[in-house]
């Protein structure tokens, strides 16, 4: 008999998961919203409000003596540590490309993130891939040329996106299922706090803040970030432990999807055809990947993440 019959799927999941990856799709709007405060200023904020909201919620939801767990675990702290600086990496980059007018490549990097959580497979934990795997990763390649030679330029944003998080998830598997995922992101924000505050103050000092000179909708925004981080992060561990982890990867797929549709439609980005025939080409992979392992019965070979940009 199988494991979860059909009759059993958990509808509230299925709206957690919506909800996480719909919010996460809704990303770059919140950005472009906060763009007078420019990329780095909104990473700051994003560290230290984050990390004092999920501070906040552990305390909350008493996960406090999980916390001093982690805390007391050099493997774990310091994995964790180098996972908040992955993940920092990545949201800089996210954040730039979008006030920057690169939505459509930061759709790309999330979508070709699974394809390179694959080579990621072979190359660090050399395992061993099937066939549709290897032509799926083989496809991508030439999508990612297709897009640079067409277009003129190497999608540098997509490929940085999809490498910082490709590691940061690769990091997170090393570290195991022993962390839950607020307390995962509370020490992952920990460490790099001090920084962040550091620098806003600097900001401030010099005049250059933007926190209270643009309005309190900037301010509120700034704010609210650690807030719009922590949100989908929750949602989404809500949905994972309800229904199946193939099902969450291929629900993931829709926040790349409203991405590309806010760069194209909306953001007026360019898409000359050898760009659309690059984003077909990775398209054409991804369902190779997917039906690929459907047909395998076993956990899905991306490594699906906690949250995005």
């Amino acid at each position: 008999m199988p494991d979860r019959p059909p009759s059993r799927l958990d509808s509230r999941g299925l709206l957690f998961a919506f909800a996480a990856y719909l919010l996460w799709g809704a990303f770059p709007i919140y950005f472009k919203l906060l763009s007078a405060a420019g990329p780095f200023e909104i990473i700051g904020h994003r560290v230290l409000w984050t990390f004092l909201f999920c501070l906040l919620a552990v305390v909350v939801v008493r996960q406090t003596s999980h916390l001093k767990e982690i805390l007391a675990d050099r493997r774990l702290f310091w994995g964790l540590t180098g996972a908040g600086v992955l993940v920092t990496v990545n949201w800089t980059i996210y954040v730039w490309g979008i006030l920057n007018n690169h939505v459509v490549d930061a759709a790309l990097g999330y979508f070709i993130n699974p394809l390179f959580t694959v080579a990621l497979a072979v190359l660090v934990l050399h395992e061993r891939l099937r066939i549709a795997q290897w032509v799926a990763v083989g496809i991508a390649v030439v999508a990612v040329l297709v897009i640079a030679l067409g277009y003129g330029q190497v999608p540098w944003v997509a490929l940085s996106l999809a490498v910082s998080f490709g590691l940061y998830g690769l990091v997170k598997k090393q570290v195991g299922g022993r962390v839950s995922p607020l307390v995962g992101l509370t020490i992952e924000t920990a460490m790099l706090t001090p920084v962040a505050l550091a620098f806003l103050v600097w900001l401030q000092a010099t005049g250059a803040s933007s926190l209270l000179s643009h309005g309190p909708g900037l301010t509120l925004g700034l704010v609210a970030a650690g807030v719009v981080t922590a949100i989908p992060l929750l949602l989404f561990a809500a949905a994972s432990a309800r229904i199946p982890l193939s099902m969450m990867g291929l629900i993931q797929y829709v926040t790349p999807v409203i991405q590309f549709a806010f760069g194209v439609w909306i953001n007026h980005e360019s898409m000359p055809p050898a760009r659309w025939a690059g984003f077909a080409l990775v398209w054409v992979a991804l369902v190779v990947l997917t039906v690929d392992s459907l047909r395998a019965a076993r956990r899905p070979v991306v490594i699906d993440p906690e949250f995005m940009d």
